[in-house]
């Protein structure tokens, strides 16, 4: 039964929630306790409604849901609460995705590792990119699936059930103790994921992962969407937005930008997008090298995400591993590549390479003509055999306005593909939506990502589209603003401070466009052993980015983001992008963005304070 008091409570936060619910896609470290995602939000949240207070004041006080909105976000939160308490669930057991088929998957995901039987139970149609034969074969996930009229006489089983059903409204859900987990499409805002029952409870966290790393959470505009059809008991409103004018708007810019004429394709993050290349990858590799091992090459310091996803995938298949790269410091990323390739060579094995240019955090770029050397370079098998020639898959988000691909550039020869977060510079940070392009020799891979793409159903949504398409236009400018800036204020630092290590790039590799507006840097520290120097530094780290944050809190925030639009970010990498990554690859160094809108003269006056107070 739907609660009135919840409901209204639900509209008055609706009418007064804080503007920034909507347009943020990320939010201060320095306030956000990651052990605590969601639940302390919600919380808080459960007191203002115990005390029905819904003004925008104190909802603005609320505790930060999630860093970043690919993960979850007020909204999303909201509406879980109001759906569990419609359901008299725990919040916990409510997980909404704007993908329709990622929240099965990761169900199936858990059972594989589990090695635990599933069925799924299905009233209407499957979505139409459920690819049963692929998530078989490709995914490896075993499930047995079954069409049903409805779900009221359904019998125990032994393993999970997994109830599937259309809804165009937000409804109570009549729980069935023999159903494990119930998901509702909800076309074309996503889907609501429902664990039921006390014995599923283990299954939470496995699923959450899974909607942080390979997919995200149902947007903030979808949600809200939901959230209205909730407290009006309507149904969805059909969808206004003119999708099919901004994609073509948006595969336009990113051909012009990249230089390259084959389709990009576009996802609802920058890790939808590599998750879809991954299992691509996967697929080119079982149909055409049938039976080797696929080894996914990765440097061991780049952003958790990418390390952590890319171990997460091989978990789930026998014939994939992955490899480490290292890049940074005293490795240098060419002769690292060389290395391993041979060694995968002698194995007869499929290499897959992922990489970032320039490096992170570390802001490095490698000599590109022995770059394209060494991947170039036919190796040979133990046998005497032509080894597999790799895939490099280029991470391209500080530097997205060069061009590798096109037509005579340095990699149009190797097999590459290169994708980009889209909430960095592409959309400003307005949204999450990534993407990814190749060179014509990559071209039968290309089609199968976009079909591993449709498949999680992890294309960018209608707003995606709508705010790449605005702001795409302008992001090579922006790119050259936001370097002028960094370019000014690393000059700066050198000159106050140095005896502090910069990371960034040289006036030669700038003549070359690689312009980023992200440096590092190892500042000076004191000790009489290695452990108290590095305790010390990294009490530094935080002292300047407090200082930073707390002086010039309308522009600096303690954050993971760059690209975006105005302002100033900080970060350590160790205690953010580097998250999932083990602890003897992070770097406790300080890593700051800059955009081409900010104050730049007060930000050096700002760190010259914090060079005298040293």
């Amino acid at each position: 039964m739907q609660d009135p008091k919840m409901l209204n409570f639900i509209e008055a936060v609706i009418e007064n929630m804080p503007t920034d619910w909507l347009r943020l896609t990320t939010h201060r470290l320095d306030i956000y306790d990651e052990s605590l995602a969601k639940t302390e939000f919600l919380s808080e949240f459960e007191r203002l409604f115990k005390s029905n207070n819904a003004t925008t004041s104190a909802l603005r006080k609320l505790p930060t849901a999630y860093d970043y909105i690919r993960l979850g976000h007020p909204l999303s939160c909201v509406l879980e609460w109001g759906i569990a308490n419609l359901n008299q669930l725990d919040s916990k057991n409510v997980i909404s995705f704007s993908s329709m088929t990622i929240p099965i998957l990761a169900i199936l995901r858990t059972n594989l590792l589990k090695n635990r039987n599933t069925q799924i139970l299905y009233t209407g149609d499957l979505p139409d990119c459920f690819y049963t034969e692929t998530i078989k074969d490709v995914y490896g996930y075993n499930f047995e699936l079954i069409h049903i009229d409805n779900s009221k006489a359904i019998l125990d089983f032994k393993g999970s059930t997994i109830f599937i059903s259309h809804q165009d409204t937000i409804e109570q859900t009549i729980l069935n103790p023999n159903i494990d987990f119930y998901i509702n499409l909800h076309n074309p805002l996503g889907s609501i994921l429902l664990v039921n029952g006390e014995q599923n409870a283990s299954y939470i966290s496995d699923i959450q992962h899974v909607r942080r790393r390979e997919t995200i959470a149902m947007t903030p505009e979808n949600s809200l969407t939901a959230l209205k059809a909730l407290v009006n008991k309507s149904a969805f409103p059909a969808n206004t937005k003119n999708i099919d004018t901004n994609k073509e708007l948006v595969l336009n810019n990113i051909k012009h930008i990249t230089d390259t004429i084959s389709i990009p394709l576009v996802a609802s993050s920058g890790l939808s997008m590599q998750y879809a290349i991954m299992m691509g990858l996967i697929h080119d590799a079982q149909e055409n090298h049938t039976g080797k091992a696929i080894k996914f090459i990765v440097p061991p310091n780049c952003y958790g995400g990418t390390n952590d996803q890319a171990r997460r995938v091989a978990d789930c298949l026998d014939l994939v591993e992955v490899i480490d790269l290292p890049v940074d410091g005293d490795n240098e990323m060419v002769q690292s590549i060389d290395t391993v390739l041979e060694r995968i060579a002698k194995q007869d094995a499929v290499p897959y390479i992922i990489a970032e240019i320039p490096t992170n955090p570390r802001v490095e770029v490698p000599n590109l003509e022995d770059l394209k050397a060494v991947l170039s370079k036919v190796r040979k098998t133990a046998t005497g055999e032509t080894a597999i020639d790799p895939v490099f898959i280029l991470d391209q988000t500080f530097c997205p306005n060069v061009h590798f691909l096109g037509e005579g550039e340095i990699l149009s020869t190797v097999r590459t593909i290169s994708y980009a977060s889209g909430s960095k510079f592409p959309s400003g940070g307005k949204c999450t939506a990534g993407y990814a392009v190749g060179n014509t020799k990559t071209e039968a891979l290309m089609d199968k990502i976009a079909k591993h793409l449709m498949l999680c159903d992890n294309e960018a949504t209608a707003l995606q589209y709508e705010l790449l398409a605005e702001q795409l236009p302008s992001m090579n400018k922006r790119i050259a603003d936001a370097y002028v800036n960094t370019r000014e204020f690393v000059n700066f630092i050198h000159d106050v401070l140095p005896e502090a290590k910069i990371n960034f790039v040289s006036d030669d590799l700038a003549k070359q466009s690689f312009t980023p507006s992200v440096f590092s840097l190892d500042l000076p520290t004191e000790g009489n052993t290695a452990e108290e120097k590095e305790v010390h530094k990294r009490t530094l780290n935080l002292k300047l980015i407090n200082l930073m944050i707390t002086e010039i809190p309308e522009e600096s925030k303690f954050c993971v983001s760059y690209g975006q639009l105005k302002g100033c970010y900080w970060t350590i990498p160790a205690t953010s992008t580097q998250g999932t990554t083990k602890e003897g690859d992070k770097d406790y160094i300080v890593r700051a963005s800059l955009s081409g809108n900010m104050d730049l003269e007060r930000h050096k006056a700002v760190f010259l304070d914090f060079v005298k107070n040293m």
